[in-house]
């Protein structure tokens, strides 16, 4: 296993960007390549500072306020009055947490719900909200957390090439322009 893979594995896996970057692995990365500071990832909290510095050999420093709190964020709740079915947050939502449709009101599914809260950005009617988890429910683990995150990056990169060549099919079949005639 290499350097990067280690220190992902130690990441909570939640890509919400807090660091900086665009996901745990990207982080773990710039750890290695750039030197990146250990005490940017708010998910993972102290004790993932903690144990990236035992990892790499660095003294551990407290988390970075400027990335967040490690405090969990709990969980997304979709306002069902205020929701417009818009969709916008479906493919931010890196578990595919959110359940839904477009011009059909979305739910959240509050057990795979990491509380990377990049959804909240994404409505433009602001009906997405953060609650705390239910008593008794725990966050997602990383191993949940990074399985679905390749499900869903997967399914995003399938969803692209289906549009690309379903577009492409539809370049080669349609008439020529008016102009071009």
């Amino acid at each position: 296993m290499t350097l990067i893979e280690q220190i992902d594995a130690l990441l909570p896996q939640t890509q919400c960007t807090r660091c900086g970057y665009d996901g745990c692995l990207p982080y773990a990365s710039a750890i290695v390549r750039e030197g990146a500071a250990i005490n940017r990832c708010p998910p993972g909290g102290q004790p993932g500072v903690e144990a990236l510095a035992a990892l790499l050999g660095r003294e551990p420093l407290p988390l970075d306020p400027a990335c967040g709190s490690d405090e969990d964020a709990g969980v997304a709740w979709i306002d069902p009055q205020a929701c417009i079915g818009c969709a916008r947050c479906l493919p931010v939502c890196p578990v595919d947490a959110i359940i839904g449709a477009a011009r059909f009101l979305h739910t959240v599914y509050e057990a795979d719900c990491n509380g990377c809260e990049l959804c909240i950005a994404s409505c433009p009617v602001d009906c997405i909200h953060m609650r705390p988890r239910v008593v008794g429910q725990a966050a997602p683990s990383a191993a949940d957390n990074r399985g679905r995150y390749l499900r869903h990056r997967d399914r995003m990169r399938r969803e692209a090439s289906e549009r690309s060549a379903l577009l492409a099919a539809r370049k080669r079949t349609a008439p020529p322009p008016a102009a071009a005639r």
